[in-house]
């Protein structure tokens, strides 16, 4: 029996839950394909994280990208001429309201209207909503959530947290807004994350005296290598192809040895000495870190073992009066509005989601997850490529995976989530692939090269399959080429010996039919 109040959504529409980067990148590609989303947007903006205004913002005054402008873009909307190696928070907002504009995602986003449940329904997915008060119950035949996965501030278990009695008090990071009401004070940094090492400098550039806290010594990266993004550089399909071929410890070798030329051993500039294995250690990123931590203007303690008052005493014995504790520890996605059969078929609880290749899940067909994943690297290209592997899979596009596919899927991602943090390239080439557009090197001998070592550019994923673009191959050697890197086909002797390594076998990933559709 139909409730009078339950309005049916058509047979094309599509509900997106969050006008971000990743639901826009949803909606753009599900309208290119027939469909017609719709666009809940629980503030009065695009962007997400990168709109100030939104309450879940986590950015401050004055924050930039930590990933480059061409790899903070989306394939068919480059930044302006002019816009900074690392765009600012304000062009970043400025940069996703022309994409909602340009790909007519604009006009389908029903702003100030929160999703407060999502629940199953006789002929679908039922959307319970409210803008400015007033309730709405929609049911759409499938929907997506991209709600982004930096939403909801992970306050760890200090013991004394609570007694913290620093004149300028205690705060998650997602809450920093510049370092100004901290110049001449004491302030504890807890974490490693980028976040945390970007405003522990921050505020130690700027007139505070910072002590940094954290559980393991990770590497840290800086942003610029030789003048180039750090993303270029260490982010590329030769890499991910190498870690599909080469045993765990031969690829966690590589990987330490390309950071120890790039940056060094944070043991080199005081800092603690990270675990041998990388992977274990991890990866983090901040410009200015390091440096600050050799010039004395950051000290370097284990994680927090007390707080008691204004002391805060470290695993090692040691103690700091601090006037301000900043927790850099991380965020978890927040999904409220998840019914709560839906919430424990997916795990959420344990704050990583039970999904087949962070996307779909074999139980609850129609509905996908879009950004939901935690990242090292750059986002923007691996959300459109996940993206458009929705976008392609509800249109008919390709093939939709099997429930056994789904099944084998998820035990996979059971068993990577122990591991940490996926980088971008392998999780590019995984949407790609599945996505049926992973452009084959050896099909283009004039790209082989900016393919295999170039930065993961957007437009490289236009080159083949669906959705191709006549100039992708220009826009793929520029980005290649981009801040005065040799975009030729001249290897170096090093690019030459993981060439063939990873040319040397047949490509595992689509099949051949899917990866010709266009």
């Amino acid at each position: 029996m139909q409730d009078d109040h339950i309005t049916p959504m058509p047979a094309d529409a599509v509900a997106v839950i969050g006008a971000g980067p990743a639901g826009l990148a949803a909606a753009a590609w599900l309208s290119r394909h027939g469909l017609a989303p719709v666009l809940f947007e629980a503030s009065d903006a695009v962007g997400g994280q990168w709109n100030a205004s939104a309450p879940t913002s986590a950015t401050w005054p004055g924050m930039r990208t930590n990933t480059s402008r061409v790899l903070t873009a989306f394939s068919d909307l480059d930044h302006p001429d002019g816009t900074p190696t690392y765009p600012t928070r304000e062009a970043m907002h400025g940069y996703l309201a022309r994409y909602a504009e340009a790909t007519g995602v604009a006009r389908r986003i029903r702003f100030r209207t929160r999703v407060a449940r999502l629940e199953r329904a006789e002929a679908g997915w039922l959307v319970v909503s409210a803008t400015d008060g007033a309730e709405r119950r929609d049911v759409f035949p499938r929907v997506v959530v991209a709600t982004g996965r930096h939403t909801h501030p992970r306050v760890p278990a200090i013991p004394g947290l609570r007694t913290f009695s620093g004149a300028l008090g205690v705060a998650h990071t997602a809450a920093y807004d510049g370092p100004a009401r901290y110049r001449g004070a004491t302030v504890v940094v807890a974490g490693c994350s980028i976040s945390a090492l970007e405003i522990a400098s921050e505020i130690a550039l700027n007139g505070g005296r910072v002590v940094t806290a954290q559980r393991r010594q990770r590497y840290v990266l800086p942003k610029l290598i030789g003048g180039v993004p750090t993303d270029h550089v260490m982010f590329n399909r030769a890499a991910a192809l190498a870690g599909e071929r080469l045993p765990p410890e031969a690829v966690a070798g590589g990987l330490k040895a390309a950071v120890l030329r790039a940056a060094g051993s944070p043991a080199q500039y005081g800092a603690d000495a990270p675990a041998d294995n990388i992977f274990a250690a991890g990866i983090t990123q901040s410009q200015h870190y390091l440096p600050a931590v050799a010039d004395g203007r950051i000290t370097v303690r284990p994680w927090i073992e007390t707080v008691e008052g204004r002391t805060i005493r470290f695993l090692d014995g040691r103690t700091t009066d601090a006037d301000a504790l900043l927790l850099g520890t991380g965020y978890g996605p927040s999904l409220p509005f998840l019914a709560p059969d839906l919430a424990g078929t997916l795990g959420a609880a344990s704050g990583d989601l039970d999904l087949a290749d962070h996307t779909f899940h074999p139980d609850l067909p129609g509905l996908a997850f879009v950004g939901l994943y935690d990242l090292v690297g750059p986002y923007f290209p691996v959300l459109e490529l996940q993206a458009r592997w929705v976008a392609y899979t509800f249109a008919g596009v390709i093939p939709a995976p099997t429930p056994a596919d789904l099944e084998a899927a998820l035990e996979r991602g059971r068993t990577l989530r122990s591991m940490g943090p996926p980088p971008m390239h392998a999780l590019a080439v995984l949407f790609a692939r599945r996505a049926g557009v992973e452009p084959d090197p050896a099909a283009w001998p004039d790209l082989e090269r900016s393919l295999l070592f170039g930065p993961l550019a957007p437009a490289s994923f236009r080159l083949d399959g669906p959705d191709r673009l006549p100039y992708a191959a220009e826009r793929t050697a520029l980005a290649a080429a981009s801040f005065g890197r040799d975009g030729s086909n001249a290897y170096t002797a090093e690019e030459a010996s993981l060439r063939d390594l990873v040319l040397a076998s047949p490509r595992p990933g689509a099949p051949e039919a899917i990866r010709r559709a266009g």
